[in-house]
């Protein structure tokens, strides 16, 4: 039996099924403290700007489960290290999976809003991660192909290492890890059910929402994103499991009084409905992350002026139930929008993924400026007090959404059938009166004004159309937005930090 390859293996092995052990641990008490997790969030914490943004426009959505891979697949390669270090001494190789496990520990414990219980995940991946190697190791030999140590009781007791004895070790590991990762998995599923929630009649609903343009102009981002297909953008690498019935949303700070309201104290109150497009600042010319949705909940003046602010504030800083922090304008958000604590999404409670139970929407800022998912307090303070977790690393405190358009069909490099066909899109113009017009250039022609799709008002995005008839050949399409006050958008490039991307979108196709 070649020793080296299948101590590599065992050390392998043995820490996959520490790392399932830590991860049912987890999933009982907080998913965030699963030792992979733990780590893959502190390098989030710790990657500069310009990577974060590479890998957001290169994985896109996928960017949360390449980075929890690339974690996992340095801690592999580590943990074959502690199976060959296993092979000289057990005791190395014991050292180098505490080693590992101690990193996920301490990382664990640095979340703001720790606690002792949270290093509980890591200690269970220790013990089972080193006992897992120790039953793999005492039944291998050693580097001189030897039986390793504790090898000769077993041999006196007729079971000396032996390939047999390996595999079906190996087989009963696997089989646990499998099942404990399985358990954890079926464990947050269960923990995270939202059960019905019956919203009071809105006392200021939203209009009647009108019917787009989609299956008229296939290939159009539908009007209204389905909650399924709604952009997800932010630093968590799992989704907080909150019980409604203990959260509460707190607000603070610069205040007359400090209040606390349960889920069923802003039910409650008087609820708004609004039709509102949300944009993330990661959000490339043309690129994914925009989307339109109708939201449920108490306006945030509301709950301000039940507070009273005092004199100064220009900061509402927001902070989520792990202790992520989003430091929003106070002029921008009280100026008069429909800024909001949201409870509903489409009809149904806010999804875990963004949000729930509670959320902030706020029209016309981007979302790293305004949308804290998962909130829980709420305070009023200044910019020169409190740094957040964007501004901390240099993005702006003050970022409007900037109009823009995009075209949905045809897509970049798509091969058409020449003849009579469209190009169509989305455009957004929140806060500045809203989309007035979508002009379209082809080939460097002039701009052409596009067919307008139906108006869900200025802080929703409209979809739009062009008749065209594809000659064969390769073309140069670009679309740009007039918004209600004249302003153009500009043709000006700039990347999304620290205040969003600008510029016109182009694309080629080739018509057959």
């Amino acid at each position: 039996m070649r020793s080296r390859p299948i101590y590599a293996l065992s050390g392998v092995l043995a820490t996959l099924v520490g790392v399932a052990a830590g991860h049912l641990v987890a999933a009982v008490l907080d998913p965030a403290t699963s030792p992979v997790l733990a780590v893959g969030s502190q390098v989030i914490d710790l990657t500069p700007t310009p990577m974060k943004e590479w890998a957001i426009r290169q994985f896109g959505s996928r960017d949360k489960d390449v980075l929890i891979g690339s974690v996992l697949a340095g801690v592999l390669v580590l943990s074959a290290v502690a199976g060959l270090l296993a092979r000289r001494r057990f005791r190395y190789g014991a050292a180098m999976l505490v080693v590992l496990v101690g990193v996920a520990a301490l990382t664990a414990l640095r979340r703001p809003d720790a606690e002792p219980l949270d290093v509980l995940p890591a200690l269970a991946a220790a013990v089972v991660g080193v006992g897992s190697l120790w039953l793999l190791a005492r039944r291998l030999p050693d580097s001189a192909g030897k039986s390793s140590p504790g090898a000769e009781d077993a041999a006196l007791s007729g079971t000396a290492p032996t390939r047999r004895g390996v595999l079906i070790t190996a087989g009963v590991l696997a089989i646990a890890a499998a099942a404990m990762g399985g358990a954890g998995r079926l464990i947050g599923q269960a923990r995270g059910r939202i059960g019905d929630i019956a919203f009071p009649a809105p006392a200021e609903p939203a209009p009647a929402f009108p019917t787009g343009i989609e299956r008229q102009v296939p290939g159009v981002t539908p009007l209204r994103v389905p909650t399924g297909d709604f952009y997800r953008v932010d630093t968590r690498l799992d989704v907080p499991i909150v019980d409604v019935d203990g959260w509460t949303l707190t607000i603070d700070g610069m205040v007359d009084q400090e209040l606390k309201f349960s889920f069923d104290d802003l039910l409650e109150m008087p609820l708004i409905e609004r039709d509102i497009t949300l944009t993330c600042v990661s959000n490339s010319v043309g690129g994914p992350y925009v989307g339109g949705a109708r939201w449920i909940g108490v306006r945030l003046a509301d709950l301000l002026d039940r507070a009273g602010v005092l004199a100064g504030v220009d900061q509402i800083f927001s902070t989520d139930v792990d202790g992520m922090t989003i430091g929003t304008p106070y002029e921008l958000a009280t100026d008069g929008r429909d800024a909001m604590i949201a409870l509903g999404m489409n009809g149904e409670a806010l999804p875990r993924e963004h949000g729930y139970p509670a959320r902030m929407v706020v029209p016309g800022l981007y979302g790293f400026i305004s949308a804290c998912k998962w909130i829980e307090r709420i305070t009023l303070t200044t910019y020169a007090e409190q740094d957040s977790y964007w501004t901390d690393r240099d993005w702006a405190t003050d970022a409007p959404i900037k109009i823009s358009s995009r075209i949905d069909t045809p897509k970049v490099l798509e091969t058409i059938d020449a003849g009579d066909t469209f190009i169509g899109g989305v455009a957004w113009a929140q806060q500045n009166g809203g989309v007035a017009t979508v002009q379209v250039q082809i080939d460097g022609g002039p701009w052409q004004d596009a067919m307008l799709g139906p108006s869900a008002g200025n802080d929703y995005w409209r979809q739009w159309y062009l008749p065209w008839t594809a000659e064969s050949g390769t073309h140069n399409l670009a679309c740009r937005v007039i918004d209600g006050n004249g302003a153009t958008q500009t043709a000006v490039r700039a990347e999304p930090f620290p205040e969003g991307s600008s510029g016109i979108q182009t694309l080629i196709v080739k018509v057959a």
